[in-house]
């Protein structure tokens, strides 16, 4: 202080009793009693709501102040000075308790994420990018800040618990260390893995299905579509009958095996055939030119007692003209019209 004073001037700047022989405060050139110092200038304690002294030592965090002795974890009350704490909604606590509370944990063995608190950034952006244009999922790959880059982020790095570290050392940060994330959930890289046979997922594709994470290979091994035939996986095109799946060339006749896909065919005891076995297995045969009457194709056909006829067969077996919509008369196995049944008769 390079003012001076006579002995009766020097007083409190806020009350004016005489400072001569008291302790006092300098603030901004001006001296203060403590009494008034306290009043005008001392931080409220968050814990006790106590004024802080000039005796006393002020902690602060975030704008706020204790006293030393009330620097407690909000939770289970041990000190925090000289500790390594975190805080949540104007709260402060211990490592053990924030992370029993609030740390981010592992969606595979539930275990907390030790090194959250240092930054990260996300690698594999070209691989990012083409699962996107592909339409793929997969999960952004975090991990700590390597090599010069973060040296000063690394330096300042503390574990929050401290000599309780897991790792062993508090201020090992372990360049490299991977979290994986995808959308609201996140693992540890080694608990990123197959629900199936566990493999690491890595930055491959993967399908999510009811919380679980599959490997391409054991979701299409669980899922995927299979021939009712053959019972491989169906990866491209397919058929589709009576509700069930087949490989096009797994899609054949019962009974010639020729390929259905795209052709014509009819079905017999659920069973498909083509057009030209069932004809000869089970189709009724036109008694004029003994072929099939398979109906495949709109087929028309002509029955009378037992007998059956193509509407092209259906015709007077003396003139040829077609008996389709007429009427006719039986003469023994043949058929005839009755202008040629009169002739006959006469």
């Amino acid at each position: 202080m390079s003012k001076d004073w006579h002995s009766g001037h020097f007083c409190c700047w806020q009350c004016d009793e005489s400072l001569t022989g008291q302790r006092y405060v300098l603030r901004d050139e001006h001296p203060y009693c403590i009494k008034c110092y306290e009043n005008v200038f001392a931080n409220v304690c968050e814990e006790c709501n106590k004024t802080i002294g000039i005796d006393s030592k002020d902690l602060s965090y975030k704008d706020k102040h204790w006293h030393e002795a009330c620097f407690l974890c909000n939770k289970c009350r041990i000190s925090l000075v000289d500790k390594q704490f975190g805080s949540k909604a104007d709260k402060i606590y211990c490592g053990n308790c924030y992370d029993a509370q609030f740390a981010s944990r592992c969606d595979g063995c539930g275990e907390i994420f030790r090194a959250g608190r240092i930054d990260t950034k996300t690698i594999g952006g070209e691989r990012i990018k083409r699962a996107k244009d592909n339409n793929e999922d997969i999960a952004i790959l975090s991990m700590f800040l390597p090599g010069a880059t973060a040296a000063k982020e690394q330096e300042k790095f503390r574990c929050h618990l401290g000599m309780d570290c897991r790792v062993g050392d508090c201020r090992d940060t372990t360049p490299g260390t991977k979290k994986m994330e995808y959308k609201t959930r996140q693992w540890h890289e080694k608990c990123f893995c197959c629900c199936v046979c566990k493999t690491a997922i890595g930055t491959k594709s993967f399908i999510p299905r009811e919380q679980e994470i599959y490997c391409a290979g054991c979701y299409e091994e669980k899922y995927a579509t299979r021939c009712i035939k053959c019972k491989k996986i169906i990866t491209s095109g397919g058929v589709t009958y009576k509700n069930e799946p087949w490989h096009r060339e797994c899609f054949t006749c019962t009974h010639c095996q020729v390929s259905l896909a795209g052709q014509r065919f009819t079905s017999r005891d659920e069973k498909p055939y083509c057009a030209e076995c069932f004809g000869e297995l089970f189709a009724k045969r036109c008694t004029s030119c003994t072929k099939p009457i398979t109906g495949i194709g709109g087929t028309r056909f002509i029955s009378f007692e037992d007998r059956h006829w193509h509407n092209d067969c259906f015709i007077c077996a003396m003139c040829k003209t077609s008996l389709v919509g007429r009427g006719f008369i039986t003469d023994e196995q043949d058929v005839i019209c009755p202008e040629c049944a009169k002739q006959k008769l006469m």
